[in-house]
Parts: C-alpha cells; sequence; structure tokens
C-alpha cells in the first residue's frame, strides 16, 4: 500500500516526488490542482487548452522537483509560476501560428489569382450589369436596393414608397429575368450559382 501524504509538508510532498511517489504527486495535484487550472483558465479562456497546461505544470513538477526552492516561496506559488508561464507561452506561441498562418493565406491568395479569373469575374459582373440595365425600372431598382445596398424588404418599399408585397414580387420577378438574361448570355450556371 503506498504511504499517505494527506498530511505531509509541501516541502515534504516535494522530496517524496523526487522519490517517484506517485501519491505525493497525487496530494499535490489534490491540494494545488484547482489553483493551477484557474489561473490557465483565465489567462488563456479555453478550458481544454487550461487542462493541457495543468498537465504540463505537474509533469513538470514529476520530472524535475528538484527546481522547487522551500527558501524561496511556497509549492503553491512556484506552480503558480510555472503555469504563468508556460500560459504566456502558449498564447505567444498561438498568436506566432496565427499571424504565420494570416501571412500565407494572404500570399496564396495574392498568388493564385491569375489574369485568367481577373477575365473572367469582369465579364460575368459586365454581363450582370448589362442584364441590369435591360430590366424594367421598378424592377431593376427593388433590386439595387435589395441586393446592392443591403436594405430589407420593408425599407425597399420604403424607399420606393410601395407596399412590402409588391416590391418581393418586383424582386422575384427581376431575378428570374436576370435568370434567363445571363442564362442565354452563358452566364448562368457558372461559377458561384
Amino acid at each position: 500500500m503506498p504511504p499517505s501524504f494527506t498530511y505531509a509538508s509541501d516541502g515534504a510532498l516535494v522530496v517524496a516526488i523526487g522519490r517517484y511517489h506517485e501519491s505525493a504527486l497525487a496530494e499535490a495535484y489534490r491540494r494545488h490542482g484547482g489553483a493551477v487550472y484557474g489561473l490557465a483558465r483565465r489567462l488563456l479562456r479555453e478550458p481544454a487548452v487550461a487542462e493541457d497546461i495543468v498537465q504540463e505544470v505537474f509533469l513538470r513538477l514529476w520530472h524535475d522537483p528538484e527546481r522547487y526552492d522551500p527558501e524561496r516561496g511556497s509549492l503553491r506559488s512556484f506552480l503558480l509560476a510555472l503555469t504563468h508561464g508556460r500560459s504566456i507561452d502558449r498564447l505567444r506561441a498561438d498568436h506566432s501560428r496565427r499571424e504565420r498562418e494570416e501571412r500565407e493565406a494572404r500570399q496564396a491568395a495574392t498568388a493564385g489569382y491569375d489574369l485568367e479569373l481577373e477575365v473572367i469575374d469582369y465579364t460575368v459582373a459586365e454581363a450582370v450589369r448589362e442584364a441590369l440595365a435591360a430590366l424594367p425600372t421598378d424592377e431593376r431598382q427593388a433590386i439595387e436596393l435589395a441586393y446592392f445596398e443591403g436594405h430589407s424588404y420593408r425599407e425597399v418599399a420604403t424607399a420606393l414608397g410601395q407596399p412590402e408585397g409588391t416590391i418581393k414580387s418586383r424582386i422575384r420577378s427581376g431575378l428570374r429575368r436576370l435568370r434567363g438574361s445571363l442564362s442565354e448570355a452563358g452566364v448562368a450556371g457558372g461559377r458561384g450559382d
């Protein structure tokens, strides 16, 4: 049966941990694990990442117990200092990783966009402009307000002084006409459709 360390001092716990007594580590965790987790959670704001930090801190205590010096402070303050350091390291690493991923994504987006795609986009945009211009004025205005300026049906109805149901009908009718015109022009059914 493993020795009980329930009443042992923190210093005695660390000595026992140095002698590979797992029950001493379990007692240190019972006493200080909540505080370590609380600090990691407050700094990192993610429970799973905070749990990883707790595991790292107690593994470091297990593998390197002689780093704790009782002359310099309590075991809890030692563990909290380790937690703070590991948490800050994790935040810095995550920040650097995000910056690197964003930089790589920007470079890939810039490098991946070529002249052919630009010509296709311009052709599609021109076809949409022409098809929109060919719509009856009431349908064109309703579509422009709703889709290009981002207004709700109610806002479009107010802006044009028409009932909301009429606006919905005009938009549906106009979109059907647009789809037909773009299909005839060979644009519909292409990219993004």
